[in-house]
């Protein structure tokens, strides 16, 4: 039996990210958050794990993020650090944090004033820098999906091959997604980071040939342990070279992988 087991954002859907910097209060879309955990030793991506058009949008915009979080019971996850750190840890360590959802809001305005879609993506988070115990900066992504992948997963479903998605987005989007594109909940793995889906990626190969398909630093450990890894480049944003490295096959466009002999 085959599988193939995708990243979301970037590989799946186009995305769109807006970074408030919480130091100068400047929101750009020009870096990678991942690119941001990657700068210094002791930071984590976290992903709030709540409908930002309805929830956070909607909330008090002067209370604190760390009390918004505790008050109503939110559920996050470490979607990629560079240090590992139970989620415990993390919410103790920002309990002096003077971030507030307002923070968050600019950002989920700025990502639909773009007419990007929050629920097909990771929606609201924020990294945090964990020797600091400050968050440092509030992110928000959109997408679209790109428009060859419901041609592509149905191609796929006729060659009897089972799909997977592995992502650091948020439950409810990839939950979302999955049911637009026409693939079981159940085969979605959310919130993973990079050896939570190196992990999945082994964990299948117990019963499956196993291609992944990502497109940044965060697939590398998967993209090495699947039997092929495929990297996809449609999102045109820039990587390190240890990603091109860790790839078998680098495509321009996801209809490719029909093309791969798996």
């Amino acid at each position: 039996m085959k599988a193939i087991v995708f990243d979301n954002s970037g590989t799946l859907i186009e995305r769109y990210r807006a970074v408030k910097d919480l130091q100068t209060g400047e929101i750009f879309d020009t870096v990678s958050s991942l690119d941001i955990v990657d700068s210094s030793s002791a930071r984590a991506l976290v992903v709030i794990q709540t409908d930002p058009s309805k929830c956070i949008i909607n909330a008090k915009p002067d209370q604190r993020i760390c009390q918004f979080i505790k008050r109503n019971d939110i559920h996050i996850d470490i979607s990629y650090s560079t240090v590992e750190i139970k989620k415990k840890e993390l919410i103790e360590s920002i309990t002096g944090d003077e971030s507030k959802v307002s923070d968050i809001q600019d950002t989920i305005r700025a990502v639909t004033a773009k007419k990007y879609d929050i629920q097909v993506c990771s929606g609201s988070g924020f990294i945090v820098n964990l020797n600091k115990g400050k968050i440092e900066f509030i992110v928000t992504s959109g997408g679209r999906i790109f428009p060859e992948v419901r041609d592509v997963v149905k191609e796929l479903q006729k060659r009897d091959i089972h799909i997977f998605i592995a992502s650091g987005d948020r439950k409810g989007s990839l939950k979302a997604l999955a049911r637009y594109i026409g693939i079981p909940e159940e085969n979605v793995f959310d919130t993973a980071d990079s050896w939570k889906k190196m992990e999945i990626v082994k964990g299948l190969k117990r019963n499956y040939d196993v291609m992944m398909v990502g497109n940044s630093v965060n697939d590398v450990l998967a993209l090495k342990e699947a039997d092929i890894g495929v990297l996809t480049v449609q999102q045109k944003e820039k990587n390190p070279q240890m990603v091109y490295d860790s790839a078998d096959v680098i495509v321009e466009n996801i209809r490719e992988i029909l093309d791969i002999d798996f």
